[in-house]
């Protein structure tokens, strides 16, 4: 790459932001010992308000919600957010629920709140891990140590001069 490419701060790489809000602080660390491995910037909220204020602040490309929280539930957390990216034209950030909720008719419930995708606890790495695949925005440092696929994709985008942007299709979805 050319010294501007370098130095122009559209073309500095950064690893993958995930946000979790969960609070159950047994249930976080958890969380976190299922993604060690990942190459990524992790970031907890302990509550819905919190999970909102960091989405404002931190910009994850991928959230993690639970769906119970005091405060503020999950649910709310996401209707917020969801209505600021179409108020502000912002591109749909993914978000995952993580619940122990696991009735007939609990996910259709979930996901009307304008959730992504459902996980019921415990949660399984390799969900966990296909959820961050998902969500994997190009431009980022390798999240997966050894994954030739996505390293192979990170690296040709890194091997560009030009500043690229290329967020993955369902980022693109104006909400509505």
């Amino acid at each position: 790459p050319s010294k501007k490419a370098q130095t122009d701060p559209e073309n500095v790489v950064r690893k993958m932001r995930i946000l979790a809000a969960e609070d159950n602080k047994t249930n976080r660390l958890v969380f976190e010992k299922l993604i060690k491995s990942l190459n990524v910037e992790l970031q907890f909220a302990e509550n819905g308000r919190q999970a909102l204020d960091a989405w404002r602040e931190f910009r994850p490309d991928l959230v993690f919600m639970d769906i119970s929280m005091p405060e503020m539930d999950g649910k709310e957390a996401t209707l917020r957010i969801r209505r600021e990216e179409a108020e502000y034209h912002l591109p749909r950030t993914p978000v995952c629920a993580l619940t122990a909720h696991a009735l007939q008719g609990d996910e259709d419930e979930i996901l009307s709140s304008g959730l992504d995708h459902y996980l019921t606890k415990p949660l399984k790495k390799d969900q966990i891990f296909d959820q961050v695949r998902k969500a994997l925005p190009q431009g980022v440092e390798p999240v997966f140590e050894g994954d030739p696929a996505a390293s192979a994709v990170q690296n040709s985008l890194l091997a560009t001069t030009e500043p690229t942007v290329i967020l993955p299709e369902h980022r693109h979805q104006a909400a509505e």
